[in-house]
């Protein structure tokens, strides 16, 4: 887990990600220029992560009118990602952090407690960058239903 901790203003973390959709990998100097709504979610083909996909997949053409890519993270492979994109349509690429450089890099790792058994998983997360690279807006330990829509006000927003 990274003790540095990112905040609105800032410059992005760079990255360089392994994807399954538009290419085989992508990196945040690809998309400058572009909004980007980079979002974390804890496991490929859940109901949370599902729901989240489903509707960022609903508001993708509005998220495209506004100049805005949205990328979905997780420490899932490139198989996983594969499937779930397929089953669910998902018009956008998702990054395969099988080594939880991007997660570590903004610090969505967290210690989880489930029914006693600790672990470390990922904190559900939206980071919103701008068109320069600069981080304008986190959301940390969102819920999954109803947050594309609010992002996307978000996005609109930006200049």
């Amino acid at each position: 887990m990274s003790s540095e901790t990112i905040t609105v203003g800032q410059p992005a973390p760079r990255f360089h990600a392994a994807a399954y959709g538009k290419a085989a990998s992508i990196s945040l100097d690809d998309l400058r220029g572009k909004v980007v709504v980079l979002y974390f979610y804890p496991k490929d083909d859940t109901p949370g992560c599902t729901t989240e996909g489903q509707e960022f997949t609903a508001l993708y053409p509005e998220f495209q009118d506004a100049g805005a890519e949205i990328l979905g993270v997780s420490r899932d492979t490139l198989a996983s990602h594969e499937k779930f994109s397929c089953k669910f349509n998902f018009p956008f690429p998702l990054l395969a952090d099988t080594d939880e450089a991007l997660c570590n890099a903004f610090d969505v790792l967290k210690k989880k407690n489930n029914y006693g058994k600790v672990s470390i998983g990922v904190e559900r997360s939206t980071f919103v960058i701008d068109r320069e690279g600069k981080i304008a807006y986190i959301g940390r330990k969102v819920k999954a239903a109803g947050h594309a829509a609010a992002i996307l006000q978000i996005v609109k927003q930006l200049p």
